[in-house]
Parts: C-alpha cells; sequence; structure tokens
C-alpha cells in the first residue's frame, strides 16, 4: 500500500505538472520561474502613471536557467494587479524571444505552485494516513475525476460540443466509478448511484426552467465573457455553460448525502435482517433530516462565501433589494445555490426508497 500510495502522490504532482506546462506554452513567450536577488524600491515615472522597480532575477527553470537578468518590474495605480517584489522572492516571469536580439523578461505573477502541491501532498497523506485502504480508494477516485474534468470534459467544450449532455455524461459517469471503487458493487452502491444520479439530474432540470423562464444570461462573470475572445473561436451557449456548471457543482454534496443514506441503510438491516422495508425507509429518512440541514448549507455557505466583497458592495452603497435580487449575478448564484439544495433534499427519499428496495430484497414495503 505505501508503494502505491508514492506512486499515486507522483502521478497527481506530474498531472499537476503537465496542466501547467501546456496552459504556458507559447511559440514566442515561455513562462519559467526565477528567484529574485535585488529589488529597488518603488520609482515614480513621469511615462505613465504608476511606479516600477529595478529588479535583478536569477532563472531557475526552462532554457534560460541559472542566467542573471535585469528587468523593470512596472507598477500601475492599481494595486490589484501590481506584484511588488523583494529580495528572494520567487515569482513567474514571461520571457520573450526577440530573433537576433536580447530576451526581455517580465514579471507576472508570484511563484505559489510549491505550496500548492506542498498542500496537496498533506491533503492526500492524511486521506491515507486516517482512511487506509478506504483513504487509498478516495485518492484514485479523486484522480480519476480530476483527469475526467481536465481531459474529457473541459477538452470536448472547447470544441463546441454541447455542455449540458456532456456533463451529465460526465457527472454519473464520474458517480459510478467512485461508489464503486469507494463502496464495492453491491446493492449499497447501486442506490447511492441512482438516489445521486436522480438529484443532480433534478437539480439540473430546475436550473435549466428556472434559468431560462428569469433569462439568465451566462455571462455574469469576467471569465465567462472573456470566452467570447478565445483563439479557439469557439460559439458558446453561455446559459448551457451556467446549467452544466450547476450540475457539476452540485454533484460532489449530493453524491455524498446518497452514499451516506445507503450506508445507514444497509448497517440497520445487517444488525437487524428482520426489519421490515418500510421501517427501513423510515430509518433512511431520519438519517436524511439529519444531514439535510447541514449539507444544504454547506451548498449555500459555498456559494454565498464567494460573493463576498460584492456583497459588501451593495450594503456599502446601500443598494435596494429589489435591485439586488434582480441583478443576473445574484440571480445566477441563487437559482444555483437553491436548484443544487432542491436536487439534494429530494435526493433523500429517493435514496432512502431505492436503498430499502434493494438491500432488503425479500419484504414488501408499504409507505403511509
Amino acid at each position: 500500500m505505501k508503494k502505491t500510495s508514492i506512486l499515486l502522490v507522483i502521478l497527481l504532482l506530474i498531472c499537476s505538472l503537465n496542466v501547467y506546462a501546456e496552459s504556458v506554452e507559447d511559440s514566442n513567450m515561455t513562462m519559467e520561474t526565477a528567484i529574485v536577488l535585488e529589488a529597488s524600491d518603488m520609482i515614480e515615472t513621469e511615462e505613465y502613471d504608476g511606479q516600477y522597480q529595478n529588479v535583478k532575477l536569477k532563472i531557475t527553470s526552462g532554457k534560460y536557467k541559472n542566467e542573471i537578468v535585469d528587468t523593470e518590474n512596472q507598477l500601475s495605480s492599481n494595486f490589484a494587479f501590481n506584484i511588488i517584489v523583494k529580495e528572494g522572492d520567487k515569482v513567474v516571469v514571461s520571457i520573450e524571444e526577440i530573433e537576433d536580439g536580447p530576451i526581455n523578461v517580465f514579471i507576472t505573477d508570484y511563484m505559489r505552485q510549491h505550496y500548492i502541491f506542498y498542500l496537496t501532498i498533506i491533503f492526500i497523506l492524511l486521506i491515507l494516513l486516517i482512511g487506509r485502504k478506504k483513504g487509498l480508494k478516495s485518492v484514485i477516485t479523486l484522480t480519476i475525476t480530476v483527469l475526467a474534468i481536465l481531459k474529457i470534459l473541459l477538452p470536448m467544450m472547447l470544441k463546441g460540443a454541447n455542455p449540458i449532455p456532456i456533463t451529465i455524461i460526465i457527472s454519473i459517469a464520474i458517480t459510478v466509478l467512485t461508489i464503486f471503487v469507494v463502496g464495492g458493487i453491491n446493492s449499497k452502491s447501486v442506490s447511492a448511484i441512482l438516489g445521486t444520479s436522480a438529484g443532480v439530474l433534478i437539480a439540473g432540470l430546475i436550473a435549466y426552467f428556472v434559468g431560462s423562464k428569469i433569462k439568465l444570461t451566462g455571462l455574469s462573470s469576467d471569465e465567462a465573457m472573456m470566452l467570447a475572445y478565445i483563439p479557439q473561436e469557439v460559439s458558446f451557449d453561455f446559459r448551457s455553460l451556467l446549467f452544466s456548471g450547476i450540475i457539476l457543482g452540485s454533484l460532489g454534496a449530493v453524491m455524498d448525502v446518497g452514499m451516506s443514506i445507503s450506508s445507514a441503510i444497509e448497517e440497520i438491516y445487517n444488525a437487524n435482517p428482520n426489519i421490515t422495508r418500510k421501517d427501513l425507509f423510515a430509518s433512511g429518512m431520519n438519517v436524511g433530516k439529519d444531514i439535510m440541514g447541514t449539507m444544504t448549507n454547506t451548498l449555500i455557505l459555498a456559494y454565498t462565501g464567494s460573493t463576498i466583497p460584492m456583497l459588501l458592495l451593495f450594503m456599502a452603497y446601500e443598494t435596494s433589494m429589489v435591485k439586488i435580487i434582480n441583478l443576473d449575478i445574484i440571480a445566477t448564484e441563487v437559482i444555483r445555490s437553491l436548484a443544487g439544495s432542491i436536487g439534494l433534499v429530494l435526493t433523500i427519499p429517493l435514496t432512502a426508497f431505492i436503498a430499502s428496495v434493494l438491500i432488503n430484497k425479500n419484504k414488501t414495503i408499504d409507505i403511509d
């Protein structure tokens, strides 16, 4: 198990590095890493509204590794986009190669990848340490999920495929693989898969129907609008992208609920094989009711947390509630939260019913 765990960690890191490298390659310009050897204080400039630093860098990767270069680190009046550096900082640089001339080096961002990799390793090791065999299965399913999104779902969308059907197919495939790997091929897993798939589809249908009625555009984020200018010149259906995001976003929580209820019903049945399907269903519903409050909060708080700066702006300028609730970006987040939560809530009775039928095959069910 230890060897397998180490191999999995290496696989994840290689995949991460591969994705990172593929995303930055360009014919005339490359992205590399560097360390700041010297950095001046900020110097005022008269040529444009801003400041700059004189910086000496040592390139630490790629073709020009170990070369020392001097560059101007230009800073604008907008502090949100400024990369202010000091001696010892590790940064990402853009290297522009000019034919028969020197290279131009620009600081583009702080280097954060090492800490991301360290945190990923800690996360994986904790899963393996605490979960042991099941933790290993969790790492495998997580790897499959990430690769399915990065290597299948997103590339297909980028080629112009309809986002909704491929998201549904990928979501169901992820659900089946995850639950079968973690829970094994049995009635419990089949119940969780059916309940989860139904809940996610319901969430997607509700989001699509309501979103169409209130004319959501799918263009509430800057990133969505930037997709109109990508070099692939794909004509995206932005509303379909929005709804596929809602389906994918609700999958994790709904899968958790489905598996929890199926597992609880199986444990109850194993403890008392003479229990009726009706009592099994009631027990599953009781477990589901306890899960429901915290899981719906999880979904809503996750979406709300990403909009805190915007909510603060509304409060600071005392924007009316009528204007806030009718904004495209707010309506989008509300529909995203509520559709996912409705799908989650309906997963509870669906999974409880299916599990009580499949796990207890010899009893009849009579739900009053």
